[in-house]
């Protein structure tokens, strides 16, 4: 089971640079940003997955959870900011 975990958090981590190619050729301001969000979403993931790997699903998952507030927050103001600058 740890080794099928270890090939899917690979795999995941080079999944997360799908979207970060969208992160830096975005036409727009907004691609940028969506990109960033599908980053921290799979990155929320990779952390949960680290967690079943070493055993402390708890103290990741909490982790997890507030990476994934903060990620939220920031595309929401950065979002209302740059819709504010235009």
């Amino acid at each position: 089971m740890s080794e099928f975990l270890t090939v899917y958090a690979g795999a995941l981590t080079l999944i997360v640079l799908l979207p970060l190619v969208r992160v830096l050729r975005g036409p727009t301001v907004f691609d940028r940003l969506l990109g960033v969000s599908a980053v921290g979403g799979k990155t929320v993931v990779l952390i949960c997955l680290i967690g079943r790997l070493y055993g402390r699903e708890g103290m990741f998952m909490d982790i997890a959870i507030a990476y994934a507030v903060l990620g939220f927050l920031s595309v929401i103001a950065l979002a209302e900011y740059f819709e504010k600058a235009r």
